[in-house]
């Protein structure tokens, strides 16, 4: 038989033999499996064919060709197919790797060295996103962050418009106000067509401002008409308002913003507008709040221009100038001017910076009339802790041991004029000079005034003054009189100074009819006793200023009799005696300024001051009831009238001894 040929196989052969083949499967069935998952075919190009695939195996393959670690979330499940026709160059591959995650609802975020974070996309927005900066941003599916400056647009309000164009489950736009920015997050594709949109948009309007100054036209009637116009003309074509024309009376221009065609025939309109015509200025009626009108003349009168035209002829409500006119109508307290548009502007700036509420001053003054040295003391609470002065005679004590008698020892030798200051309570005062008998309170004004505004205090009689005599024919005289003021006069000008400190230009004047004429001068008229006081003196609001020194010394006969005997004619001289007695008097003036600069400060003082009169008159009937009712008991004691006669007497003729 030909198969009896045969060959003979030793044991060991038949061994490699077997071993060989199983060896050439395993290669086959390694190839094969290596063909089905590795779509690697060359150096250069990937095989992306895929069907049904497990996910996981698909992303460790492709992380396996492109060198990356691949974190993969345990949410990451499932299958996938994917087919394609042709191989994949290694810088399309990984965008393709990215897109099928997309599909099935995964994506990647980038970590640092060459990692990469497979996780479900709803929950990108808790992962660290990679900041994309520079001009070679991320394309793809790759899931990133930018920041975008804006120049032109508000961010707040195209933050709406990108959120609908962006991915709706993990996409993100936020908008930062102070910057001016916008934070987008999303797929690096979508992101990089909203920032190509962001810039269209930011550079759409031409936000160029161009500046004209007028002169001769009025900046706030030019941007008026061309406004007016503007609309017009883009009612008509259908467009929109693609331009803005402002104007600034300061420097009498026109601001014009927007787009470059638009804004180029709104200057061409505002130039035909701007050009000489007959009439120069504007006329403006300006109503005051509260400066008088006729004041404010002279001052804007010198701020317009030195030129008047017809110096010397303008009224005093009426000042007419070098192209300027101006008029004061006191009925409606305004000014009427006519003037160039830049003089206008100036003359209302002017106006605007002294047409100002402004702060009152309350006077408070006493004028007090002290009798006798001793009395000069003016009470312990005259001159205690909190007084100060000058031109008082030196007591060789400090002032917290000055005892009254010192005070009364020390303005014995008061020459001249005595001023000073006294910061103590001013109804503390009131009261010790009202409770000393030897002081005479003659008058305690109080005025508001307005600042640096004279307030004049007025009490006294006119009284009859001789000043000439005529006889005419059948001796009838024919006289002549005048009437001069005798009394208390007061004149205050307050000016309010930095720091609440207040000037004042205090007159003061009291004047009286003597009773007894020099010797020589009776047949000439009256003499009048006259002590006037004018100086100026700096003092802090609600704090007290004291103004003394002015000595009047006057004479009288006083007679001392036995009632009833001494006015027994003949001898009623043997009951009585009749003496000289000097009587000194130092007038002094209390003056307390407080500075009004509100409403409600006003209305305080005056409800202080009702509740203070409504008190005086209180306590004055009380007193006067007190007196009414001494007098009373003291006609009704007769009984004792005899012996206080025969006292009397006894006294009298003790005396003589």
């Amino acid at each position: 038989m030909i198969f009896n040929r045969d060959i003979t196989l030793k044991p060991y052969q038949n061994a490699i033999t077997l071993s060989q083949r199983i060896l050439s499967f395993g290669a086959v069935m390694l190839f094969l499996i290596c063909t089905l998952y590795t779509p690697r075919v060359s150096a250069e190009t990937f095989s992306v064919n895929f069907k049904n695939t497990d996910i996981n195996e698909f992303i460790n393959t492709v992380s396996k060709n492109l060198n990356k670690t691949a974190i993969i979330d345990p949410a990451v499940k499932g299958n996938i197919s994917v087919r394609s026709y042709q191989e994949l160059e290694p810088d399309r591959y990984y965008p393709f790797f990215l897109s099928v995650l997309e599909v099935y609802g995964f994506t990647v975020v980038n970590m640092p060295g060459d990692v990469i974070k497979v996780i479900p996309a709803k929950n990108t927005k808790g992962s660290a996103i990679p900041l994309i900066e520079g001009e070679n941003p991320a394309e793809g599916d790759e899931v990133v962050m930018r920041v975008v400056s804006l120049h032109n647009v508000a961010a707040k309000e195209l933050a709406p418009l990108l959120r609908q164009l962006n991915d709706a489950a993990f996409g993100t736009v936020v908008h930062y106000d102070p910057s001016n920015v916008l934070l987008l997050t999303g797929r690096a594709a979508v992101v990089n067509q909203l920032v190509a949109i962001i810039k269209n948009v930011d550079k759409a309007g031409d936000h160029t401002v161009e500046t004209i100054k007028l002169q001769y036209a009025s900046a706030t009637e030019v941007a008026r008409i061309a406004e007016s116009l503007h609309k017009s003309s883009g009612k008509n074509a259908g467009g929109r308002m693609s331009a803005t024309i402002v104007a600034d009376e300061r420097t009498n221009s026109v601001l014009i913003g927007g787009e470059e065609q638009v804004r180029k025939r709104m200057i061409d309109t505002v130039q035909e507008l701007d050009k000489q015509g007959d009439i120069h200025g504007n006329t403006k009626v300006i109503y005051l709040k509260f400066a008088k009108a006729e004041s404010l003349l002279d001052v804007l009168s010198g701020v317009s221009t030195p030129q008047l035209a017809g110096k010397g002829q303008a009224t005093p409500a009426v000042a007419m100038m070098k192209n300027v006119v101006i008029k004061a109508d006191a009925q409606t307290n305004s000014l009427i001017i006519n003037a160039a548009p830049d003089l206008l502007r100036d003359l209302e700036q002017v106006i605007t910076q002294l047409d100002i509420r402004r702060a009152q001053v309350l006077v408070e003054a006493i004028i007090v009339e002290v009798q006798d040295s001793d009395a000069l003391n003016l009470g312990v609470q005259w001159f205690n802790r909190n007084g100060g002065g000058s031109n008082f005679p030196d007591t060789g004590a400090s002032a917290s041991s000055i005892t009254p008698n010192d005070v009364g020892s020390s303005l014995k030798g008061v020459a001249g004029l005595a001023t000073g200051f006294y910061r103590g309570n001013w109804s503390g005062l009131f009261t010790a000079l009202r409770t000393n008998s030897q002081n005479d309170i003659l008058a305690t004004p109080s005025i508001v005034t307005l600042d640096n505004m004279e307030a004049e205090f007025s009490v006294g009689q006119e009284v009859p003054i001789l000043t000439g005599s005529q006889t005419t024919t059948g001796d009838n005289i024919f006289r002549t009189v005048d009437r001069k003021n005798v009394g208390i006069k007061l004149k205050v000008k307050p000016q309010i100074n930095k720091g609440d400190s207040v000037l004042l230009e205090i007159e003061q004047e009291v004047s009286s009819v003597a009773e007894k004429a020099p010797g020589g001068t009776g047949d000439l008229g009256a003499t009048f006793n006259t002590r006037m006081v004018k100086n100026a003196v700096m003092v802090g609001s609600n704090n007290i200023v004291v103004v003394g020194g002015l000595l009047d010394s006057t004479s009288h006969d006083v007679t001392s009799k036995v009632p009833l005997l001494g006015d027994i004619p003949g001898i009623g001289f043997l009951f009585r005696s009749t003496s000289q007695k000097m009587v000194k008097r130092n007038l002094m003036l209390f003056i307390r300024p407080t500075i009004l600069r509100e409403q409600d400060s006003y209305i305080d003082a005056s409800n202080q001051r009702l509740d203070k009169f409504q008190q005086e008159q209180n306590t004055d009937r009380t007193t006067n009831g007190q007196r009414i009712n001494q007098s009373l008991n003291k006609a009704l004691s007769g009984g004792n009238s005899l012996r206080d006669l025969q006292n009397d007497v006894s006294t009298f003729y003790t005396k003589g001894s």
